[in-house]
C-alpha cells in the first residue's frame, strides 16, 4: 500500500491553500466558532471562510467542520480529516476520493 505525502501549497491558486493529489485534496480553512449559523461564507485568498455554531471548546467546532465538510462534499466524516491546525482558526483539510476540481465545485454550490 502506498502512501501519499500531501505537501500544502497551491501555486496554481496564487497562495498555498488549496492542492491536488491523485483522488487526495487539501484545502485551507479559517473557522468563525459561535456564529449564528452553519455555512460556508466565502473563498478569499485561497481560504475558505466557514462559519460554525459550535464553540472552540473540547474540539466541539472542530466535529461540526468536518459533519458540514461531509455534508456538502457528501462524503462520510471518515474522508475528511484536520491534518494540521486543530486547536487554531486556520486548518488544513484533507479530503479523500474526491479531485481539486470537485471539491471546488461541491463547496461553491
Amino acid at each position: 500500500m502506498q502512501r501519499w505525502l500531501v505537501v500544502l501549497a497551491d501555486r496554481e491558486e496564487t497562495s498555498k491553500s488549496l492542492k491536488d493529489v491523485p483522488k487526495k485534496t487539501t484545502i485551507d480553512v479559517k473557522v468563525l466558532p459561535r456564529s449564528s449559523k452553519d455555512e460556508i461564507v466565502e473563498k478569499k485568498g485561497g481560504v475558505y471562510k466557514i462559519k460554525l455554531t459550535a464553540p472552540a471548546i473540547e474540539g466541539k467546532a472542530n466535529k461540526a467542520l468536518l459533519k458540514l465538510l461531509a455534508k456538502k462534499l457528501g462524503l462520510p466524516k471518515r474522508e475528511i480529516r484536520i491534518i494540521s491546525g486543530e486547536r487554531s482558526r486556520m486548518k488544513s483539510i484533507r479530503i479523500d476520493r474526491l479531485t481539486l476540481e470537485q471539491v471546488k465545485k461541491l463547496l461553491q454550490g
